[in-house]
């Protein structure tokens, strides 16, 4: 008897049924029950010609039972000259991949998102999907994803969650945390500060947390990383709520004088406030208290970087202007043009390190992450030293 002839339950058995001859089994392919397809898409016997078909087929729940399959396939396939047969069942699964259906794609990237023996090929497509359905799995989880590959994925951008699932993968480099750090897409921030096996240089932090005092959604990630330094605790302290703080005072990795500086702040925050409001100083008294940290030579690059996450702009200005002794104005006007090139430059003539500039770009001038000027590759500074002369005389000449 024909397969065609038969009853429902025959065709689907037949068609499941490794063993069912070949013959029978291609007569199927055309079937007009779905039933009967979906078993046939799933039978390791069916024949790749069959295999082929079943691709176009009409109902997307058929071609996605069939990309699982193909792509279970792929170990058996990795790491040797393929057949003809081996190279069309290949060839299947990547117009599978292609499939205008979100759940067909998806099914594939379920079974390639741990896989080590999965094309490269397939995987970078699946991770450059716009339907986060299909590339979210693959982003975080796929071991042939590389630095590169995730920079490359950050750069492009398919879908505005592919930065936010880029975040939650394990073990992130610092090269990718750096590029997420200096978006301006928040929710991938915060996605990374809450990944605890993400690497995050500590001047990237202290970079987030300048940045952090309007993100509230920062503020518990920022508190609770694995690894956070005496400073940047310090400086979390200032702009996270009464609770956080209380975290922070408590962790095992700072110091008791910190830890006591901390329960005192708490207390205080929750005392009646009787006294007026701290007031922030004048340019003049902000230049006068940098000039005794000068004479007293405890104004280095550690008491800006401590006083620009406070949030302390004019001390930060003055303190600039000292160490670089150019008139005040000139610091001033670098922040108003928005001088990226300006404010590196006096922090190279203060003779401070690049990481001080990069977190002064930030604070001073208010630039956004992508137009923030990043170290060379020796992590020194990006431009000449003429370039940086005249950057000093341009701001000078602009107030004469």
């Amino acid at each position: 008897m024909e397969a065609a002839a038969a009853g429902e339950a025959e065709r689907v058995r037949i068609a499941a049924n490794p063993h069912a001859p070949v013959r029978l089994l291609r007569s199927l392919a055309r079937d007009g029950n779905v039933k009967v397809r979906a078993a046939l898409a799933m039978n390791p016997s069916t024949p790749i010609d069959t295999s082929e078909a079943l691709t176009r087929d009409s109902d997307e729940r058929v071609r996605a039972l069939l990309g699982q399959r193909l792509a279970a396939l792929l170990p058996t396939l990795a790491g040797r000259e393929l057949e003809s047969v081996e190279q069309q069942a290949l060839a299947a699964l990547r117009a599978l991949v292609a499939d205008e259906a979100v759940r067909v794609r998806s099914a594939i990237a379920d079974v390639l998102k741990g896989m080590a023996e999965a094309s490269r090929e397939l995987i970078l497509q699946l991770a450059h999907d716009t339907a986060m359905d299909v590339a979210e799995p693959v982003i975080r989880l796929s071991p042939l994803l590389r630095t590169e590959d995730l920079l490359g994925l950050l750069a492009t951008c398919p879908c505005p969650e592919t930065a936010t699932a880029v975040a939650r993968r394990p073990y992130l480099s610092e090269a990718v945390a750096d590029a997420i750090a200096l978006s301006s897409n928040h929710a991938a921030i915060a996605a990374l500060l809450a990944n605890p096996t993400a690497s995050i240089r500590e001047m990237t932090l202290d970079a987030l947390i300048a940045r952090a005092a309007d993100e509230s959604a920062w503020h518990e990630p920022l508190v609770r990383r694995p690894v956070l330094s005496e400073r940047s605790a310090r400086a979390l302290s200032f702009i996270v709520s009464t609770q956080l703080v209380g975290v922070l005072a408590a962790r095992a990795d700072i110091s008791p004088d910190l830890a006591r500086e901390l329960r005192d702040r708490v207390a205080s925050r929750l005392e009646p406030s009787h006294g007026a409001a701290s007031r922030a100083p004048t340019m003049d008294e902000a230049m006068a208290e940098a000039q005794a940290l000068a004479r007293r030579q405890t104004l280095t690059e550690v008491t800006i970087a401590d006083a620009a996450r406070r949030g302390e702009v004019r001390m930060c200005t003055a303190m600039i202007a000292v160490t670089a002794e150019v008139p005040v104005f000139v610091v001033e006007r670098a922040c108003i043009l928005r001088s990226a090139k300006g404010m590196v430059s006096l922090v190279w003539k203060a003779g401070f390190s690049m990481q001080l500039a990069q977190l002064l770009q930030i604070i001073l001038v208010r630039l956004p992450p992508e137009a923030v000027m990043r170290p060379n590759n020796a992590g020194g500074f990006p431009l000449g030293v003429d370039e940086m002369r005249w950057q000093i005389q341009f701001l000078t000449r602009m107030w004469r």
